[in-house]
């Protein structure tokens, strides 16, 4: 009689341990997907808000103006928006209580390099994860895959004659541990390397802005 090798009936009939990785692998390469779907939601949206900020940035409207206009909104700003908003507000504070052009200028960077620092830190928040399931998952898979071979051969040596179906079914549901495990890794390793990249043109993106904000306001006090 033939050994039943449905995907379904390896795994079912797989060890509790092996079953245990599948099940972690399976919730890594969830929990990844939820992630990568909505990492990509939110780089798009930020790209989307600086595009809209550069253009009334650059239209020729004034400062106070545009800063009124995002200041008056019940929501925080975000990105180039917010680091505009906290640069210029403590600008004009500065401004009112210092003459010194330099110390002025100086306090604008540092609280609008906090606002960088504050944006950076949740561009990548979820970054980590995804680096950690590409490196790890296969690892995972294998040990589940080692495991699953050793049992197969303990239950070898209590035979008489080992023949090629008996080793099969065995083998098989081991495996599936390993294919478990890059299905889970290969979409966490292209993801985290292409919003990575994207992440790293986004702060340049960012920190551009705030060189180019600093010489306006540098030059304001002239």
């Amino acid at each position: 009689m033939s050994a039943d090798l449905s995907l379904i009936t390896l795994i079912t009939e797989a060890s509790l341990l092996v079953q245990f990785v599948m099940l972690i692998l399976l919730a890594v390469s969830m929990y990844s997907w939820m992630l990568i779907f909505r990492i990509r939601s939110e780089i798009a949206q930020a790209k989307q808000d600086a595009d809209s900020f550069e253009d009334k940035f650059w239209s020729g409207n004034e400062l106070n103006k545009l800063y009124e206009d995002i200041s008056s909104r019940p929501h925080a700003s975000r990105g180039m928006e917010g680091i505009f908003e906290v640069g210029f507000k403590e600008f004009v504070r500065l401004k009112k209580s210092s003459s010194d052009s330099a110390l002025v200028l100086e306090g604008s960077q540092r609280v609008m390099r906090i606002a960088l620092a504050r944006e950076i830190d949740q561009l990548e928040v979820s970054l980590p994860f995804l680096a950690t399931a590409g490196s790890t998952s296969p690892y995972i898979g294998l040990f589940g895959t080692v495991w699953g071979i050793m049992n197969s051969f303990r239950a070898l040596s209590e035979v008489q004659q080992a023949t090629l179906a008996m080793v099969a079914p065995g083998i098989s549901e081991a495996l599936i541990a390993t294919a478990m495990g890059l299905f889970a890794a290969i979409p966490a390793v292209v993801a985290y390397n292409k919003f990575s990249h994207e992440v790293e043109r986004l702060i340049n993106r960012y920190d551009t802005f705030l060189e180019e904000f600093s010489s306006i306001l540098q030059r304001q006090q002239s």
